[in-house]
């Protein structure tokens, strides 16, 4: 009589198995996907910082030349044009009165090229 041995055949493999593997990929792709989102937004936001730095720079500039020629500006709209750090930016001065003759309120809004407006700086002015 032969006696037939079974050998259960043992698997004692250290690892991961696929399903464990597949979810680990997934969660570092999810944190890889708003890693990316969270960089994206703070690139647009410093852009966009850059940009109305450089507007109210403008701005600022036109208000000056203002000042300096050292009358009280005429009441209307006029449009200027600015180049700050190679980037080209359009405005406008705005002058209405006030009810002292004596002064005026300028607004100075600068707009980027694409027309979206940047920043409105306004100020009195009078003529000392």
């Amino acid at each position: 009589m032969t006696a037939v041995r079974s050998r259960a055949v043992r698997h004692d493999v250290a690892g991961f198995t696929l399903i464990e593997v597949m979810v680990a990929l997934a969660i570092v792709a999810i944190a890889l996907a708003a890693g990316s989102r969270a960089a994206s937004s703070v690139v647009d936001t410093s852009q966009r910082l850059n940009d109305v730095v450089l507007a109210q720079w403008c701005a600022d500039n036109q208000l000056t030349e203002l000042r300096l020629i050292d009358q009280l500006p005429a009441v209307g709209k006029t449009p200027f044009d600015c180049t700050e750090l190679g980037r080209e930016y359009k405005g406008s001065i705005n002058v209405q009165p006030t009810p002292n003759p004596s002064f005026r309120r300028v607004d100075a809004v600068v707009s980027n090229s694409d027309g979206r407006q940047l920043v409105t700086i306004s100020t009195v002015m009078s003529h000392l």
